[in-house]
């Protein structure tokens, strides 16, 4: 059985990074509160995750829905310059 037509615009992605931005989570530094109070001493680090969001994506140009994950400034992006114009530049339509 072949799934070449259903799933022929659609860029499957498993970790947690946005469909468009490519954002994904980075490590930074910790620091406690009594270290912020005195002198530079970092405390290890931490990872910090993007806002990340799951939504259906309606193109009206193609009459479809796109479920991806995007981060909030993608999202933005799509409200901002189109759906049809952002996942073709993502490379998520041909």
């Amino acid at each position: 059985m072949h799934f070449d037509k259903v799933y022929d615009n659609i860029v499957p992605r498993m970790a947690k990074v946005c469909a468009i931005t490519k954002k994904g989570s980075i490590m930074a530094g910790g620091y406690s509160n009594v270290v912020r109070a005195t002198k530079f001493n970092p405390t290890g680090m931490v990872r910090k995750y993007v806002n990340l969001q799951k939504k259906r994506i309606y193109v009206p140009e193609l009459k479809k829905y796109f479920p991806l994950t995007l981060s909030t400034q993608a999202i933005k992006t799509i409200n901002k310059h189109g759906a049809y114009a952002v996942l073709k530049k993502a490379g998520i339509i041909k």
